[in-house]
């Protein structure tokens, strides 16, 4: 593995823990300057295209979508491992699907439960754009949904 301070190839594994998920975390140290530094290695398996509303496809984009998560999660009590978390059950979810395609609707519609279970401020945030919430009447309904429920 490839120092990221000095860029030398030699390295020697100190520790190696694992995830639920498959993913492996190591502990480094670069035998040339002595630096210690993390990596994490995780299969990457088949998920479907995404088709979107516009018709076109494209690959399953887990950066785009923890993207998209941690704005409707700014400012709020939410925590980078809740929202990997999160893109990793709907990464999951996906690849335990077995479909080549799958409609971007039910990629946001899994997001939208975990992020309601999780919070709800953060919810109504992710909500507004994903179900096009584009007037204070359609926002207070789901809000007030949200308080009967």
């Amino acid at each position: 593995m490839k120092c990221p301070y000095c860029k030398d190839d030699d390295s020697r594994v100190l520790d190696t823990s694992h995830d639920k998920r498959g993913g492996t975390r190591r502990r480094r140290l670069c035998l040339n300057c002595q630096q210690r530094f993390s990596t994490y290695e995780r299969a990457i398996l088949d998920t479907p295209l995404i088709i979107k509303q516009d018709g076109t496809r494209e690959e399953f984009n887990r950066l785009k979508l923890t993207r998209g998560i941690q704005i409707a999660c700014d400012k709020r009590p939410v925590s980078a491992a809740d929202i990997d978390r999160l893109v990793g059950d709907v990464e999951s979810d996906l690849q335990a699907m077995g479909e080549i395609e799958v409609s971007s609707r039910i990629v946001g519609d899994m997001v939208i439960a975990g992020l309601k279970e999780m919070d709800l401020v953060a919810y109504i945030r992710y909500a507004i754009v994903y179900l096009g919430l584009e007037d204070l009447d359609a926002i207070r309904g789901e809000i007030d949904a949200l308080l009967e429920a």
